[in-house]
């Protein structure tokens, strides 16, 4: 069986020089790797109390939702702003050359319950950043943050203190 890094393709020099990018979409299209990614991230969850698995959009909701399916949990989508037809709370976050605004429903997550963030990818942390306050803007707890690959380099991980946090693929590159 090939490990979970043997199906994430690499591109150098995209969408800059000096990065070497890791494309997602080279996992999803393999029926083994998939099953793989969404096993691997599954496994992070033993032991891990929790009512709720939330996903930002998009590649979040890719891994989230076979997670929650496969657990006998719910998923909440985090959307980015003006995609959710309900009453909505939001969380403005920086981006390289700007900010960027994401929402939640406002009845979506319960006081008190624990949810699991899942995204695919932690770079610079501000999307996710921003997803713990609206989870906890609701009354809910963050119990545990699971992406399915980390760039180290960008120091993502920095702007989480005091959270649970787990990658399944780690590159010290950016």
């Amino acid at each position: 069986m090939k490990k979970l890094e043997e199906y994430v393709r690499t591109i150098p020099d995209f969408p800059e020089p000096g990065i070497m990018f890791r494309d997602v979409t080279s996992v999803l299209a393999d029926a083994e790797g998939l099953k793989l990614a969404i096993d691997s991230m599954i496994g992070e969850l033993s032991g891990v109390e929790f009512d709720v698995i939330a996903g930002t959009e998009s590649r979040g909701f890719i891994f989230g939702v076979p997670i929650a399916y496969a657990m006998g949990k719910s998923f909440v989508p985090v959307r980015k702003k003006g995609k959710l037809p309900c009453e909505t709370i939001s969380a403005e976050y920086d981006l390289e050359y700007g900010t960027s605004v994401i929402e939640m429903h406002k009845d979506a997550i319960k006081p008190g319950q624990k949810v699991v963030l899942v995204d695919d990818l932690i770079a610079t942390g501000g999307t996710i950043e921003a997803s713990v306050r609206l989870v906890e803007q609701l009354g809910g707890e963050v119990v545990k943050i699971l992406f399915l690959m980390e760039l180290k380099g960008l120091k993502g991980r920095d702007r989480l203190n005091g959270y649970d946090v787990a990658s399944i693929i780690s590159y010290d590159g950016k």
